[in-house]
């Protein structure tokens, strides 16, 4: 029964999640496994990948094959390094501890380069909201100037108004002013 190193997909429309899975050749896509070996999540940045070292390098030893995507994961996460390294163990080129040591210091520069990668985008993520807010400001600033003369011209409009409103006032009182003596002098002008 020949084997491979798939992915087996699952999640939904658009937000696909894959499991690495060791399946049987004439299996379906996402039917039947032998044993599934970790998941593989395209949908962050950069790309998480939890996998079974030990399991993937015991099926590869076996004779499984992995395809194109598979073997781009499992070298990705150190797996078919191990599995090299293991191939010389075997043939008596080094022993168990300075393949262990070789992976080990592998493992290490690989997690400084995801590292980096992560630090890379987390500034660049900074940035560009340091840069969104700028403009966001920019554009309130200008609102708020372009709100102002509108604001000054409503304050001298109303002031113009309350004038205007004053003097009617006082235009309006006077001749109820002059109007009252008239009547009084025509009160005394009759008694008289």
């Amino acid at each position: 029964m020949p084997v491979k190193i798939r992915l087996q997909r699952h999640g939904k429309k658009g937000k696909p999640f894959y499991w690495v899975v060791a399946a049987d050749v004439r299996a379906k896509r996402d039917g039947k496994y032998l044993e599934k070996l970790g998941t593989y999540n395209p949908n962050t940045n950069p790309a998480t990948i939890n996998l079974d070292i030990d399991g993937a390098v015991k099926w590869l030893q076996n004779g499984a094959q992995p395809t194109d995507t598979a073997k781009a994961i499992l070298s990705y996460k150190g797996v078919m390094m191990k599995h090299h390294l293991a191939g010389g163990v075997r043939k008596g080129a080094m022993t168990e501890e300075q393949a262990e040591e070789k992976f080990n210091a592998w493992l290490e520069e690989k997690e400084q380069k995801i590292q980096a990668k992560k630090d890379g985008l987390s500034k660049a993520e900074a940035e560009a909201r340091a840069k969104a807010l700028e403009a966001e400001k920019e554009v309130s600033d200008k609102r708020a100037a372009a709100a102002l003369p509108e604001e000054e011209e409503v304050a001298e409009d109303a002031a113009e108004e309350t004038a205007e409103a004053a003097t009617e006032e006082t235009t309006a009182e006077a001749p109820a002013e002059e109007a009252a003596p008239t009547a009084e002098e025509e009160a005394a002008k009759e008694e008289e």
